[in-house]
């Protein structure tokens, strides 16, 4: 939001330096835009510029403004399907105006069109990270474009360049259990499994939120068990099943103690506990040869 704001406010600079040139209707549309926009109401400012665009469809400002404001009504979504309606939405607009002379020089809406490709999953992380970069390179230095092409990069599999993108997050803002939990995914994938856990344990000490706090030592358990500290996995899991009650993972992974210890049937017996609370658990499956 703070961020879309910075970029809006230079849309406001350009449409009063435009204004002169434009008719006197026109001028009031883009004053009222800005208007909805400044309020908080995406949707009518979206709304109004999809209006004008019926009357004028390569106009630069109403086509920026249509994507920023489907942008906007995407984040705000709780239902996926709604949200990946408006993020649509918002790539087409902005596509349309990228091929617009105007476009060659504004960071912005590459800065937004990146943001919005990362909303729509994993499969378009390539178009999140070739935008954001653009928009760098153009001089846009938003302050969540670090992390967000640290997990764009991470979605690729390019753990090099997320690490480098999300030690540079940690430089901008104080660091969330999120972001902690994802570069360390990103140095467990690169085989840096004491780095990874340095990170959750970090995660862990900073996190307020319940869900975070559990995938982080989810997680920190398996990089204890792959780094040969059985006890200090084990702690983990016990404290999940404790503190938040039956978890599939966290008797999967119980499971994988028992066996990496030698204890086949404890194990089996861990992971067919697994099955039973999440029937889809298909590395538990997979062990218990269903």
């Amino acid at each position: 939001m703070l961020a879309l704001a910075g970029v809006v406010g230079s849309v406001s600079a350009l449409s009063q330096l435009a204004g002169s040139f434009r008719p006197g209707a026109q001028r009031a549309e883009r004053a009222e835009i800005l208007r909805l926009w400044e309020a908080g109401a995406f949707a009518e400012a979206g709304a109004l510029a999809r209006e004008g665009l019926a009357e004028r469809p390569l106009d630069y400002f109403l086509l920026t403004m249509r994507g920023f404001s489907s942008y906007q009504m995407g984040v705000s979504q709780v239902s996926a399907q709604r949200a990946d309606a408006h993020f649509d939405d918002a790539i087409r607009a902005l596509r349309q105006a990228m091929l617009l002379e105007e476009a060659a020089a504004d960071g912005r809406l590459f800065y937004v069109l990146g943001k919005a490709y990362f909303h729509r999953g994993d499969g378009f992380s390539d178009l999140a990270v070739e935008y954001l970069e653009r928009a760098r390179a153009l001089g846009h230095l938003a302050s969540d474009i670090p992390e967000f092409l640290g997990l764009a990069y991470a979605a690729l599999g390019d753990y090099e360049n997320s690490v480098i993108a999300f030690a540079e997050a940690l430089e901008i803002s104080r660091p969330s259990a999120l972001l902690l939990s994802s570069i360390a995914e990103s140095y467990a994938a690169l085989g840096e499994l004491e780095t990874a856990r340095a990170y959750l344990m970090r995660a862990i000490s900073v996190s307020v939120d319940s869900r975070a706090t559990l995938d982080a030592r989810l997680f920190l358990a398996d990089v204890l068990r792959r780094l040969d500290d059985p006890e200090g996995a084990t702690a983990q899991v016990m404290w999940i099943l404790e503190e938040t009650g039956e978890n599939a993972e966290a008797r999967f992974q119980l499971g994988e103690l028992y066996a990496h210890q030698g204890d086949v049937v404890r194990a089996r017996a861990e992971w067919r506990r697994a099955v039973a609370l999440d029937p889809a658990h298909l590395r538990a499956r997979t062990r218990l040869a269903l």
